[in-house]
């Protein structure tokens, strides 16, 4: 699934391409992707409409549209939004292209088919599912060590349940972070409740830290993430422990160890990051 970083390098990519275009109409070839409103009304409503700016919010992408709508997008697991400057005849797994005045295209390609859109104004916002629920963004000021801290206290669920949550910060994901526990040195199942001010220091930095370096690289690209132009981003090469078991450890030539939590794997080292009895 596209982490904050991902989306960042999708959104600072059509924030460059999009402001100015005005949505000339709307093909939708899976209409189950358009969560509100309805499809019908989805097409008609967004034509016409100019694109005034991107944003992002954990990882939800945001279109701003002229008469004060809003286009949120969810990637999900497989979804991505690719910029065509020219017509382009859809894939199999094409599930919505939006058509622009003067030629380009926007095309929603998403191969499970879980992403999702929501076409919002005002107080519709709160039809945005898990939107009202995230965290602060991490990479802004309000992510600060005494709020992690604070979140951590007040659960003992594991770290790496706490951070997946994005209750202690908005656009953390599995790959994010298990490296940012790793730099942090912390198990990631560990109790939350069990850090003291000092170790969430670290998380903190650690957390900040992982998120702009996978920004500069453009993303993680294991399987399906593409930025809008189609490009694969690097920072797969710089994974520490994600995706690694059974190879050694960057520091200290441990074997890196896979767990479960929640569900979730979990990448370890166990010399640099000791799990509690």
């Amino acid at each position: 699934m596209p982490e904050l970083p991902e989306v960042e390098t999708i959104r600072r990519d059509l924030q460059k391409l999009l402001p100015g275009r005005v949505i000339r109409d709307v093909n939708l070839y899976f209409q189950g992707f358009v969560k509100y409103p309805s499809p019908g009304e989805f097409i008609a409503r967004l034509r016409g409409k100019k694109i005034l700016k991107t944003g992002r919010r954990g990882k939800y992408l945001f279109l701003y549209l002229s008469g004060g709508f809003r286009l949120v997008v969810h990637l999900r697991m497989t979804g991505r939004l690719l910029y065509y400057p020219e017509t382009t005849p859809p894939t199999s797994h094409t599930r919505g292209v939006f058509l622009f005045s003067g030629g380009d295209e926007l095309h929603f390609h998403d191969v499970r088919k879980f992403g999702t859109m929501w076409l919002v104004k005002g107080e519709d916002i709160s039809r945005v599912g898990g939107l009202q629920g995230l965290g602060p963004e991490p990479l802004e000021a309000e992510f600060t060590p005494a709020f992690l801290h604070g979140r951590c206290q007040k659960t003992g669920r594991p770290l790496k349940s706490l951070l997946l949550s994005q209750e202690a910060a908005a656009g953390i994901g599995n790959i994010y972070a298990d490296e940012a526990l790793f730099k942090a040195g912390l198990s990631p199942d560990r109790r939350a409740d069990s850090l003291n001010l000092e170790e969430a220091k670290k998380l903190w930095a650690a957390v900040r830290q992982v998120l702009q370096e996978g920004i500069l690289a453009r993303g993680t690209s294991r399987r399906d993430y593409l930025d809008a132009g189609g490009r694969a981003g690097s920072y797969q090469e710089c994974l520490r422990v994600y995706g690694r078991k059974g190879q050694e450890c960057p520091h200290c030539r441990c074997v890196i160890e896979r767990i479960t939590i929640a569900g979730r794997s979990s990448h370890f080292c166990p010399a640099c990051q000791p799990r509690r009895p």
